[in-house]
Parts: structure tokens; C-alpha cells; sequence
């Protein structure tokens, strides 16, 4: 089998399962997400305790792309650390950006590197980083820089 195809399987069976896609119990932040260009949304919930995000889960319409990325980024971040999130974040825009292409660097992002090739269609970037700049702005309470979404945020 070749490695597009196990990418492509990998993002089927993410876009069409609901293992991720709900609302979880008590969140401690919950964060929309929108990319106005296309009209993709996602509503991210963390439970967060001492630093470590205990749950996590997103609601939310739109590609399959954006659908199986924040999908695949909750599975990575659940029992992580803020801190530890942020930096799959980091690793994960490096890689949209062709800005890290080491294998040994990348292999922390596990099912999320079959995102890799996403940078060949610029239309699609928007679709793959929602989630993850969702995430990003969930954890350090800040809005976005760019005009890459729209959020809104509540804290309980």
C-alpha cells in the first residue's frame, strides 16, 4: 500500500468517525473556530486541570479536512500538558509550512503527518490549521493575529 493512500485512509477514518466529534463534561474552556473563506467551523472543549488537558472534544461542520485534522490533533493532545500542546502546535504549523521536514522531528505528530502534503493546496491550509490555531488560541487566551478565523471564547 502506498504511503498517499495509508494518508488518505487515515483522514477518511477520522472524518467519519465521532470518537472526538462531542461535547464533553464540565469544559474549562470552549473555543469557536471559524475559516470564513470556506465556511468550515469547529467548537473545541478542553477540560483542563493543573496544566493537563484531561478531555477534549470539538463539534462543529465543514471539509473533511478540517473535520479529520481536529479529530486527529485531540487525540494527540488529550493527557498532554498546555505546554506540551502547544509545542505538537508549533510542530504541526512547521510542518504545513515545509518549515520542518525532519522525520525524526515530526514523528510527534503521529497521524497528523498525513497533513503533510496539505502546503501543495494553499486553498486547503486554512481547512488543516483551523483546529489546530483553535487550540492555540484556547490554550494562551489570545485571539487570532491573522484573519485566519473568527473565534469566540468562554472560560467556566
Amino acid at each position: 500500500m502506498e504511503l498517499n493512500q495509508i494518508y488518505t485512509e487515515i483522514l477518511t477514518e477520522h472524518n467519519k468517525s465521532n470518537r472526538n466529534k462531542h461535547h464533553i463534561e464540565n469544559p474549562t474552556v470552549t473555543l469557536k473556530g471559524v475559516n470564513p473563506s470556506c465556511g468550515d467551523e469547529i467548537t473545541l472543549e478542553l477540560r483542563e486541570k493543573d496544566g493537563v488537558i484531561e478531555d477534549a472534544g470539538f463539534t462543529g461542520i465543514g471539509c473533511a479536512i478540517s473535520q479529520a485534522s481536529a479529530s486527529i490533533m485531540i487525540d494527540l493532545i488529550k493527557g498532554k500538558t498546555t505546554e506540551e500542546a502547544l509545542k505538537l502546535a508549533k510542530t504541526f504549523f512547521g510542518m504545513i509550512k515545509n518549515e520542518i521536514t525532519d522525520e525524526r522531528e515530526l514523528e510527534v505528530l503521529d497521524e497528523a503527518i498525513a497533513l503533510r502534503d496539505i502546503s501543495h493546496m494553499p486553498a486547503r491550509v486554512k481547512c488543516a490549521v483551523l483546529g489546530w490555531h483553535t487550540l492555540e488560541n484556547a490554550i494562551t487566551g489570545e485571539k487570532s493575529h491573522e484573519n485566519r478565523f473568527v473565534s469566540s471564547k468562554s472560560r467556566k
